[in-house]
């Protein structure tokens, strides 16, 4: 009877092993086929906003760059590369939210938007034109310009993870 538990025990063991040899496993989200893409070429993301702060781009592109480089191992390059990212910032508005009994806003709210191409020069059903958006509320009693910097490093990661995870990480 114990050669029979032991005879069992070793076959799932054995089960396991060959099934789990036949999945591959990508931890940061990336669905990308090394064989087929090897560069990546990335482009300035211009702000064409009505209200513009400057330090907005480089916040955004340099958040881009980082995080491709540290979930692929995509090669960057310029222009021309199998897959290319390009887009400008068209969006940074401050809308009042939440209102109070006295009809001021306790709530203001940062949204930024950057509208995206994403080609991909081997498989064009691929690609993709589209705008991201994400926002940050804050307190009304705040000045933006204390607590604008955070704000922008917040939203600029929620962008780059949702932008990744429509061209990239190919879900």
């Amino acid at each position: 009877m114990a050669w029979i538990n032991r005879t069992l025990i070793a076959l799932c063991a054995s089960l396991c092993i060959v099934l789990t040899s036949c999945v591959s496993y990508t931890f940061n989200g990336s669905a990308i086929d090394y064989n087929v893409y090897r560069t990546i070429s990335v482009s300035q993301f211009p702000i064409r906003a009505a209200l513009v702060y400057p330090p907005l781009q480089q916040t955004f592109e340099t958040e881009l760059a980082d995080y491709i480089s540290r979930n692929t191992r995509l090669i960057t390059t310029d222009p021309p590369a199998d897959l290319q990212i390009e887009g400008e910032i068209t969006g940074y508005t401050l809308t009042p939210q939440a209102v109070t009994e006295d009809a001021y806003a306790s709530q203001t709210r940062l949204t930024i938007t950057v509208r995206v191409k994403y080609t991909d020069t081997k498989n064009d059903k691929n690609s993709i034109d589209q705008s991201f958006s994400a926002y940050r509320d804050f307190d009304a009693s705040m000045m933006l310009t204390d607590v604008q910097d955070d704000l922008c490093q917040q939203i600029s990661k929620e962008l780059v993870d949702l932008i990744f995870n429509a061209t990239l990480g190919n879900w």
